[in-house]
């Protein structure tokens, strides 16, 4: 399969995806049940994680 450069932005998204699910998993039982009492689902609050962190991605400190 030839290699496509428009490629980067799906794996960024892939990969903030899977960071997130990454830190849904390190959550407090009680931070991830305010999570879902807010957003309905886990899809939900990880869709919002996602997005949080690809609108407002950490910076590393200097």
């Amino acid at each position: 399969m030839p290699h496509n450069t428009n490629d980067a932005p799906d794996n960024a998204l892939l990969d903030t995806a899977l960071q997130m699910v990454d830190v849904w998993n390190r959550l407090s039982p009680e931070k991830q049940a305010l999570l879902l009492k807010r957003f309905g689902t886990q899809e939900n609050a990880l869709a919002a994680l996602v997005t949080t962190q690809l609108l407002n991605p950490a910076t590393p400190k200097p």
